[in-house]
């Protein structure tokens, strides 16, 4: 039987971190950058959750990458539970 992958909202509270880190825009010296597949995207938002930099963003309608602190660590494209999400290189 296939399990349903899990959304936020069933993780513990305390999980979630809830400030930015806009002092600084770290995204220029990533060597990978995720894109995500929005046809695969099925808006669970555990990407959202675990980017430790914030930089996934909801759109109200989809989930978008805020490149300017995006870090290209690769932990929402390894959380992704429908891997929604590729990283490529940044410069090709």
């Amino acid at each position: 039987m296939k399990k349903e992958p899990r959304g936020w909202r069933e993780l513990p509270i305390g999980a979630v971190t809830y400030k930015l880190s806009l002092e600084y825009k770290t995204g220029g010296w990533r060597t990978l950058k995720p894109i995500i597949d929005l046809s695969k995207c099925t808006r669970c938002m555990l990407c959202w959750l675990f980017c430790p930099e914030m930089a996934i963003v909801w759109s109200g309608r989809d989930v978008l990458v805020n490149y300017d602190y995006c870090k290209g660590c690769g932990i929402c494209a390894y959380e992704c539970p429908v891997k929604a999400i590729d990283m490529v290189p940044e410069y090709s």
